[in-house]
């Protein structure tokens, strides 16, 4: 077994980073609470042993070389507030402690800071450790030759710092030359840790005997998808009593758990919008509308939502009114927009009237931009997978639109590029995803967008 290794240590990682996360939790809990009222031996039982339990059940401390930061910073918080609201559950339990909320609060955004600093310099110094010493790394080899195959062997050789070492990938396809006898003999001269298979490129027979060869060797055996089956769709796992089931797709906002999260966060964003921002820009705007122009202050327009149900989406109106507005979308220097309204439409201030939408439930702060029900209807037949967009709410801004798809669709790759962010966004959702698209949609907005007109 140690031969096999190579100067992996990842054994040791999760250990270390356990005792490290220990004596920060309970090296500030000796800080803050050990004044002589909370018993130690009970403080250090109880907030061990929920640290313990809760990283099991979040998965803390399964970060691998491959593992994205953005994974690490959604595993952080998760930990962390649930760990906060069993400290509050203590505190309560045990009232003759008199523990203060704010010195929890303080605690537990203490313990934050050290840990979040602790996970990344880990993650940074075990990539640098792999570039620059060569340490910490896995030799692999590919059973098969195409596109797919091509990619990981250049994803190994590019990037040193996951600690991958590519010794050969053999061509299936070669009869001639390819032999799997001579193939299992080098993988044990090289010493090889992970062996990378194209399903595609293997039939049944030689697939099986891979197999074997793995378990009986002790190799890490893993698979790339074919490039034109289901297999390479991000499917759920399930079981129907003992019958194996796949799911083409599964999108976390289908559990509740997930939609309570996202729905209250809606409800809390948008209230706050409206009551601290609305309520006074409403009529300002209003104002500067009818001064230019008669008409409506608002603009009401039927759009696709959910399951493809219509609802009536509200915006500030920027245009004069006039009949094609529900058939064609604003063009650039188009003669139909205001002066007011160029400006708000070049400060989105024009789609603010929507966390209205938000509130009543019809749309949600991110998710992907709902169309005119003329344009919904025309891409439905004529771009592959638009119609998976309406599997969640439509949002005010979306993963699309921060990634340099908003505004007039000019070519039918505008439209497809969208489709593609806003079904990575369904297939990846998550509440901190949704903050980060936040964040980028005022950026943006603060610096201005050329699609913005």
């Amino acid at each position: 077994m140690g031969s096999h290794k190579h100067g992996r240590y990842s054994i040791y990682i999760r250990p270390i980073s356990y005792f490290f996360d220990l004596s920060i939790i309970n090296g500030l809990g000796l800080l803050y609470f050990f004044n002589g009222i909370v018993d130690p031996f009970i403080f250090v039982l109880a907030t061990s042993g929920s640290w313990v339990a809760l990283s099991l059940f979040s998965k803390f401390y399964e970060v691998y070389r491959y593992t994205r930061e953005i994974t690490i910073v959604s595993l952080i918080f998760r930990q962390i507030l649930l760990f906060g609201l069993i400290l509050f559950a203590f505190s309560g339990f045990y009232r003759e402690l008199n523990i203060l909320p704010k010195v929890i609060i303080k605690y537990i955004l203490s313990i934050f800071i050290l840990i979040a600093l602790l996970k990344f310099s880990m993650y940074y110094l075990l990539q640098k450790y792999r570039t620059a010493f060569g340490g910490n790394y896995r030799i692999t080899v590919i059973l098969g030759r195409n596109k797919q195959t091509n990619s990981l062997e250049n994803f190994f050789k590019n990037n040193p710092e996951y600690g991958y070492i590519h010794k050969k990938t053999f061509n299936t396809k070669d009869y001639d030359s390819f032999d799997l006898e001579e193939c299992f003999r080098f993988i044990r001269q090289e010493k090889i840790d992970e062996i990378y298979c194209a399903a595609s490129e293997l039939s049944n027979k030689q697939m099986n005997r891979v197999v074997d060869f793995a378990d009986n060797n002790l190799k890490i055996l893993k698979f790339l998808p074919d490039n034109k089956d289901i297999y390479s769709k991000k499917l759920k796992y399930e079981y129907y009593d003992y019958i194996p089931i796949l799911s083409l797709r599964d999108i976390p906002l289908d559990y509740p758990v997930n939609q309570f999260f996202k729905r209250s966060f809606d409800i809390i964003f948008s209230s706050f919008v409206i009551v601290f921002l609305l309520s006074w820009l409403t009529p300002i705007i209003a104002i500067l509308i009818k001064l230019e122009s008669r008409g409506p202050v608002f603009f009401k327009q039927s759009r696709n939502g959910f399951n493809y149900k219509e609802f009536d989406c509200y915006k500030f109106r920027s245009m004069t009114p006039n009949k094609d507005a529900h058939l064609y979308q604003a063009t650039r220097g188009d003669q139909r927009v205001t002066k007011i309204g160029k400006f708000i439409r070049k400060t989105s201030i024009d789609e603010l009237p929507q966390f209205y939408n938000v509130l009543f439930g019809d749309m949600s702060v991110v998710g992907p931009r709902p169309h005119m029900v003329s344009h919904t209807n025309m891409y439905a037949k004529k771009i592959d997978k638009f119609m998976v967009r309406h599997f969640v709410k439509p949002g005010i801004t979306g993963l699309a639109q921060v990634s340099g798809f908003r505004g007039e669709v000019e070519t039918d790759k505008d439209i497809i590029g969208r489709v593609k962010y806003d079904i990575f966004y369904i297939e990846n959702w998550s509440l901190l995803l949704d903050l980060k698209i936040i964040t980028k949609t005022f950026i943006n907005t603060i610096k201005g967008e050329e699609k913005a007109y």
